[in-house]
């Protein structure tokens, strides 16, 4: 039976991203009643996920990107021996179990996966793509939140938004008194999760002195720079390479 398996043996080699989204996430948002347009707790939480995929889950990604409801999981080495069966389905279940726990869900929650082939010289270009969407998630949740409070619903809230361009966007917030381009940088360019190196100083008893080690630590980066401008770019190989 085991050749019935039909994906089993399909493999991939890395540099590769695992993207997982949030599964109807909206529904969960209105169930746990959620703050609008952002909810720093739900932001926590996704945060924690990553920190939990990255140091805890055995899967050792570089490191993670996460806005709204979903996640980029960045590998230069792949679990598995790079079964794709296994590590979507790990990495979904995974960030799914815990994803409950910390938000403390009564129902339960699903993220699907994907793996995205990136070679080196496109990298950037992956996460830039998706900070480009975080913003306009961004840009469209303070919208229709604005529309809904003064009494829209959310389908006319959503029709009325539909083909409106930034620029109108940013009119619209404007006449609000809110200026999307000075919101928290979490909300317009999503979190970079990662680990970085720091010394710790310990006492050698044996020898009576000071012993200075290097460890390693997983920590969130809340204002990250644009990944399609060259700052953006040097963060992302600077990270890639484990100089940070």
């Amino acid at each position: 039976m085991q050749e019935r398996e039909i994906f089993s043996s399909l493999s991939i080699i890395a540099p590769v991203v695992v993207r997982l989204d949030g599964r109807a996430f909206h529904s969960l948002t209105l169930g746990l009643n959620l703050k609008k347009p952002y909810d720093s707790g739900f932001n926590d939480a996704m945060c924690s996920v990553c920190e939990s995929l990255i140091s805890k889950s055995g899967l050792e990604p570089d490191f993670a990107y996460t806005f709204s409801d979903e996640i980029s999981l960045y590998f230069s080495r792949l679990p598995f021996n790079g079964r794709i069966e296994k590590i979507d389905s790990v990495c979904a279940s995974y960030a799914a179990s815990a994803f409950t726990l910390l938000i403390g869900a009564k129902e339960p929650v699903s993220f699907d996966s994907r793996v995205v082939l990136v070679g080196n010289e496109s990298v950037c270009d992956y996460f830039s793509w998706r900070q480009k969407e975080a913003w306009r998630n961004h840009m469209n949740a303070y919208c229709q939140h604005a529309l809904i409070s003064e009494g829209f619903s959310p389908v006319k809230a959503a029709r009325e938004l539909k083909g409106m361009k930034a620029a109108q966007m940013h009119e619209m917030m404007h006449e609000r008194s809110i200026n999307l381009s000075k919101t928290p940088a979490w909300q317009r360019r999503g979190v970079i999760i990662h680990k970085t190196t720091y010394q710790k100083t310990g006492y050698n008893p044996v020898d009576k002195t000071e012993v200075v080690t290097d460890r390693r630590k997983v920590v969130r980066d809340m204002s990250p720079p644009l990944f399609n401008e060259p700052e953006g770019q040097d963060y992302l190989y600077r990270i890639i390479s484990g100089i940070v």
